[in-house]
């Protein structure tokens, strides 16, 4: 990994772990708690592909693991944001982009569902039964429900963070610097809601610059005719 995304990735694995211990954890919610860690393992892996996401999940998750107030074996969600990771990369399309808003979303759906699949499964084979109490169908619909409400809010951004430290050039055309499509951010953002600022800013733009170039060749084409004008009326004389 490059030196940029860890230390892009470490600070908002950081950022991410402390306000969902602080702020998320203390909200005393039916369920679950809201996985803001796993957001952020989602947002990157989108952006960096399945090596990158398997080792920032790894990262993550045994950062988790150590958190107080930790209840689980160590290692047991490091594994498990390690494999999500690594499979979200892999669902990353090739040229970096989702053409619409539902990719990102079912890639946050199936990232919440086999999350807490895997968590509770691993649970069950080290014999961990700490959360046995709420029962697996209860956590697996709260943990989905409240990724999926706070996904919007926190994804498209990570994700353009990062596009943005990783200066990828992916999105603007070789020949003018126009963008090529929609990036992974700007579809969950625009693509879901129908709105194109970029592409309205754009279109006002080339407005704007027609407008002033058919106004400068009327005014040429008014001196010109001014001066034809002129050059016959010193001919009569």
């Amino acid at each position: 990994m490059r030196i940029n995304r860890i230390l892009l990735a470490g600070s908002l694995v950081s950022v991410a772990l402390v306000i969902q211990v602080t702020v998320l954890g203390r909200l005393q919610l039916p369920g679950a708690v809201p996985d803001l860690v796993l957001l952020t393992v989602v947002a990157l892996a989108l952006v960096y592909g399945h090596v990158s996401g398997a080792l920032i999940g790894f990262a993550a998750g045994l950062l988790t693991d150590l958190a107080p107030p930790a209840d689980h074996a160590a290692g047991r969600y490091a594994l498990v944001l390690c494999l999500i990771g690594y499979l979200v990369g892999l669902v990353r399309p090739d040229n970096g982009r989702f053409r619409s808003a539902w990719g990102p979303m079912l890639t946050v759906l199936a990232a919440a569902i086999c999350s807490t699949l895997l968590y509770a499964g691993v649970g069950a084979l080290v014999g961990d039964t700490a959360a046995r109490h709420v029962g697996l169908v209860g956590l697996l619909f709260t943990a989905t429900l409240y990724d999926l409400l706070l996904a919007p809010f926190t994804v498209p951004f990570l994700m353009a963070l990062a596009r943005r430290a990783e200066n990828d050039p992916m999105a603007v055309e070789a020949n003018g610097g126009a963008p090529q499509g929609k990036d992974v951010a700007s579809g969950w953002l625009a693509g879901g809601t129908g709105l194109r600022i970029g592409s309205q800013r754009g279109g006002l733009r080339m407005m704007t610059a027609r407008g002033r170039a058919n106004r400068a060749g009327r005014i040429k084409g008014v001196k010109g005719v001014k001066g034809v004008k002129g050059v016959k009326s010193v001919r009569k004389l």
